[in-house]
């Protein structure tokens, strides 16, 4: 079941997602570095008001990211399982951007106990 959820996955994200950079860093302030990266598979979305409650705010984004183990691994990059469970810490890279973790979300998207995807709030 979770093979044919992960299917449905790369096709839908083939044809609607953009890669997006998951950058994990060490150090803090001028010295801070990117120490691993993976491109993963994801769509953004819009949050809509029925979304915004506590922290979280209209121009914050829904991002969803397919966690797949058969995805292409660029040069000098790690797979995104290298960097699960995403933190807070951890930044999402689009469109010319950095992005925070708000929620790291891995359990929405888990069929059968598999990981097929994660939803992340994102702010930035």
């Amino acid at each position: 079941m979770a093979a044919d959820v992960l299917q449905r996955y790369r096709s839908i994200f083939a044809e609607i997602g953009e890669d997006i950079a998951v950058r994990r860093y060490g150090g803090t302030g001028a010295n801070r570095v990117i120490v691993q990266e993976a491109i993963a598979r994801g769509h953004v979305e819009r949050l809509g008001t029925e979304d915004i409650v506590g922290d979280i705010k209209l121009t914050d984004r829904k991002v969803i990211l397919v966690n797949d183990p058969d995805a292409a691994v660029p040069d000098g990059k790690v797979a995104l399982s290298a960097l699960l469970p995403l933190l807070t810490t951890d930044k999402l890279f689009f469109r010319d951007r950095e992005f925070a973790i708000l929620d790291p979300d891995d359990d929405a998207r888990r069929y059968a106990g598999v990981l097929i995807a994660l939803d992340l709030t994102v702010r930035g």
